[in-house]
C-alpha cells in the first residue's frame, strides 16, 4: 500500500490527456510535487510542448482509447490514474461514446492495481441532458463509479488560462468581426483557473480528497457570457456590439456551422464554429451547485482559494490589442532618467551623474 512508505519520486503517475490544456498544468504540477508522469498520447513524437521536468520524469507513449492492449500498457506500472480526456465536437473517430461514455471505465478496469483514480469531468453532466456531450459525460462518471467506487470526480466550470480556448476564442472573434452574434449570451458561468483545477487534481493524487464523490470546482465569480466577452473588449480595448441569438436560431446555426466544417474536412476556423451540440450547452448556467457548496465539494471544501479571471486572463489577451502587447506610445516616457540627465530637475531629484555609466543625453563623452 502506498503511504507514507513511499515518496512522490518513487511513484508513478499514468495521466491521460496530459498532452491537453488542462494536461499540461496537471502534468507540471505533478512533476513539480516529485512523480514520475507517463502521458499515453497517439503520437509522443508530437508532445514536445509537454513541461520537461527533471531528466526522465515525464516520460510520453504511445496510446490510443480506442485500443485496450495499449491503455493497459499505459497503467500497467502506474500507482495512480488521472483521466482528462474530453472533446467539446466529435471530429472523424474521436467520438462522444468512445472517449467521455466508455473509456472511463475501460482505464478504471485495466488500472486495478492503482491505488487511486482521479478523473476530470465537467459541470452540467447530467444523464438526461439533450446535449451528447453533457449525457456522455454523466454516463463516463456512472460506469466508473461502477467499477471503481472510490474514484474521484472532479467537475470544472469553464476553465481559463494561457493556452484556453475560451477567452483566447472570445479575443480572437472580437478580432475578426465587427459584431459578435452571441448564443447564450446571459447564461451564467463560475469560470475556474486551470491552475486551481490542477491543483486539486494533486491532492487527490495526494490522498487528500475523500474518494467516492463528485466535486464541483468554480472561481470566486459568476459571470454571464455577455459580461466575459465584454472583458474581453475591454483588456484588448476594441469596441464590438454584441448580438444575441435566441436558443433557437443558435441551434439552427450549429447546425449549418457544423456541418460546413464536417463537409469542408475542417477548413472553418474553429473560432468560428459553435456547433447545435455546444449551442445546447449554452442554454443552461454553469455554475457550482448549493449542494456542493453546502456539503464542502468545492474548491474552498478543499482547501484552496479560487483564482481571479482579472489575477490571469489580461496578461494573455494583451497580444490582441490592435497594436499589440509592446506599443511604444503606450509605454513612452517624456522624463529623462536623472542618471542621464545634463542638470537636475529640482530638489525633488535624484540627480547623481557620478554614478552614470555614460555622458548625459546632449553631452558629448569625455573620452
Amino acid at each position: 500500500m502506498i503511504g507514507a512508505l513511499r515518496t512522490p519520486e518513487q511513484q508513478t503517475v499514468t495521466v491521460f490527456g496530459g498532452s491537453g490544456f488542462l494536461g499540461r498544468y496537471v502534468v507540471s504540477r505533478l512533476a513539480e510535487r516529485g512523480y514520475r508522469v507517463l502521458v499515453p498520447t497517439r503520437q509522443p513524437n508530437l508532445a514536445n510542448f509537454l513541461p520537461l521536468g527533471k531528466v526522465g520524469q515525464i516520460h510520453p507513449i504511445h496510446a490510443n482509447l480506442r485500443n485496450e492492449n495499449s491503455v493497459a500498457h499505459a497503467v500497467a506500472r502506474a500507482d495512480h490514474v488521472v483521466n482528462l480526456v474530453g472533446i467539446l465536437q466529435e471530429t472523424g473517430r474521436q467520438r462522444f461514446d468512445a472517449l467521455q461514455a466508455q473509456a472511463p471505465a475501460m482505464i478504471a478496469r485495466l488500472a486495478r492495481k492503482a491505488v487511486s483514480f482521479t478523473h476530470v469531468s465537467a459541470i452540467g453532466a447530467e444523464a438526461n441532458s439533450e446535449s451528447a456531450y453533457a449525457r456522455t459525460k454523466a454516463e463516463g462518471e456512472a460506469a466508473l463509479l461502477a467499477e471503481r467506487p472510490d474514484a474521484v470526480i472532479l467537475r470544472p466550470s469553464l476553465m481559463f488560462g494561457p493556452g484556453d480556448s475560451s477567452f483566447n476564442r472570445f479575443a480572437t472573434l472580437a478580432r475578426m468581426l465587427p459584431v459578435l452574434p452571441l448564443p447564450g449570451a446571459e447564461t451564467r458561468f463560475q469560470p475556474v483557473y486551470a491552475g486551481d483545477v490542477a491543483e486539486a487534481v494533486l491532492r487527490a493524487v495526494d490522498g487528500a480528497v475523500p474518494g467516492g464523490r463528485v466535486y464541483e470546482l468554480g472561481g470566486p465569480e459568476i459571470r454571464t457570457m455577455r459580461q466575459m466577452m465584454e472583458l474581453v473588449f475591454e483588456v484588448t480595448e476594441r469596441k464590438r456590439a454584441i448580438v444575441a441569438l435566441p436558443g433557437n436560431l443558435a441551434r439552427t446555426m450549429g447546425s449549418v456551422l457544423g456541418t460546413l466544417d464536417w463537409a469542408t474536412l475542417g477548413l472553418i476556423p474553429n473560432e468560428l464554429v459553435t456547433t447545435r451540440d455546444q449551442a445546447i450547452l449554452l442554454e443552461s448556467d454553469n455554475v457550482v451547485s448549493d449542494d456542493a457548496v453546502r456539503e464542502g465539494r468545492t474548491l474552498q471544501g478543499l482547501g484552496l482559494a479560487p483564482t481571479t479571471i482579472e489575477a490571469i486572463v489580461p496578461s494573455y489577451l494583451l497580444r490582441f490589442r490592435k497594436t499589440g502587447q509592446f506599443d511604444l506610445k503606450r509605454n513612452a516616457t517624456t522624463t529623462t532618467p536623472d542618471l542621464l540627465a545634463p542638470r537636475s530637475g529640482g530638489p525633488g531629484s535624484d540627480f547623481h551623474p557620478e554614478r552614470a555609466s555614460g555622458p548625459a543625453v546632449g553631452q558629448a563623452s569625455s573620452r
